[in-house]
């Protein structure tokens, strides 16, 4: 252990103001109560104080801040989506991903890397085409690439024709990225806590208070708080909070596994994905190979992993990457992933006035962050659907009226 790092360990001074405020008691009331300590609570409870002047905020969090979700996805940054609503929506995130560090002035890693879809089948080739033209119609930068490019573009893959499942063609995606995901989380509860905003940690919310189709409150395991307001951010508990709020959520919730290798050298710059593998990866800035796929195949609450998974993901890894054969898988993990039929998020207000809804996002969330955090913000106090959100208002389940992102969303993480 270095000497100043132990002489530091051991000295009874600090330098420099605690990162974080000492957890305050709870107050009986707040303007808005918002239910999950992960990155888009603290990110709407972020713009909340700093746009539209309201620091009358608890943030709670049953476990400790950004300890779920936030902590267990794979940072993928991407704007290459198949619908012209789920484009938009991404490319206002990335604008804001691109300044967030100076803004909550953290050292996100935010890193630039390009983002390859690949393509092994015509039927491939043409969802590649017709991503890109949608793509391309809104701003967003991405194109075609065949096997010539890619070589270029990423030499280690394993463009072999022999293969099982040869690569024809790419969609790729220069803005594609990523980032460090626990630095996003404190660096939106440090700045939401210099404006005012109280996180709350170990308090977890037992039930939604509700009057004449209005909320009023919630009761927790330290007290009941009556609130003005009430923002619903939670992962997996997404359905048992509708429930207490007197509406049912159209969610089924199932694990979401990845891992990572022990450290390497530099090697892969792009991020890769695979949708007919159901394999996508990237390397850390630490040197990781951070690997993951599709989600399982059935409901569960649960954050075990499995050796089919393990067994699966190598399989195709390995086809795409023959020179990590001999490299040990260091850890893996699961998040539990709200899917949608559609698998598009349902953002907005709900049935219950005053309380709204930031939940299902299945394998959409971490990228979300910055422009989920804003809007919600904004229908927050302004009680009305921005016109970015209106597409995934939770009303559209029943009118048929879907978000048909499973093609872009479903394994690209």
């Amino acid at each position: 252990m270095p000497w100043n790092l132990l002489k530091y360990g051991l000295s009874r001074k600090r330098h420099g103001p605690a990162y974080f405020p000492p957890q305050p008691e709870l107050k009986p009331a707040y303007d808005v109560v918002i239910i999950g300590a992960g990155g888009h609570g603290l990110a709407a409870a972020y713009y909340l104080a700093r746009d539209w002047g309201i620091n009358n905020i608890a943030v709670l969090e049953k476990g400790y801040l950004g300890g779920g979700n936030t902590a267990r996805n794979t940072t993928i940054i991407r704007a290459n989506y198949l619908t012209p609503e789920g484009v938009a929506f991404y490319k206002e995130s990335v604008e804001l991903w691109r300044e967030l560090d100076r803004e909550l002035d953290i050292n996100l890693m935010y890193s630039e890397r390009g983002h390859l879809t690949l393509a092994h089948s015509d039927g491939a080739i043409r969802t590649a085409r017709w991503r890109a033209e949608v793509n391309k119609h809104l701003g967003v930068d991405s194109q075609l690439v065949f096997p010539d490019d890619i070589a270029r573009i990423c030499p280690q893959l394993n463009l072999s024709p022999s293969v099982r499942y040869p690569i024809l063609g790419a969609l790729y995606h220069p803005p594609g990225a990523i980032a460090r995901h626990d630095a996003v989380a404190w660096g939106y509860g440090r700045e939401a806590c210099r404006q005012g905003v109280e996180i709350h940690q170990l308090t977890e919310v037992e039930d939604v208070l509700t009057a004449g189709g209005h909320v009023t409150g919630v009761k927790t395991n330290r007290g009941v708080i009556h609130a003005g307001k009430v923002l619903q951010a939670v992962a997996a508990s997404s359905t048992l909070l509708a429930d207490m709020a007197g509406f049912r959520l159209p969610i089924q919730t199932v694990p979401l596994q990845a891992c990572v290798t022990e450290p390497l050298k530099p090697i892969l710059d792009p991020i890769i994905v695979s949708g007919s593998l159901h394999v996508y990866l990237s390397q850390s800035a630490r040197g990781e190979f951070v690997m993951g796929g599709s989600t399982d195949p059935y409901a569960l609450y649960s954050t075990r992993t499995s050796l089919d998974f393990k067994e699966g993901l190598a399989a195709h890894v390995l086809e795409l990457l023959p020179m990590l054969a001999e490299v040990p898988i260091m850890r893996e993990w699961a998040g539990m992933a709200d899917m949608t039929p559609d698998f598009s998020p349902v953002m907005g207000r709900t049935p219950v006035e005053n309380y709204y809804i930031d939940a299902g996002w299945g394998t959409w969330g971490f990228k979300a962050t910055p422009v989920c955090g804003k809007r919600m913000a904004e229908c927050v106090a302004s009680d009305t659907q921005p016109d970015l959100l209106h597409p995934f208002r939770l009303s559209r389940i029943d009118e048929l009226d879907f978000v048909g992102e499973r093609g872009a969303a479903s394994v690209g993480h």
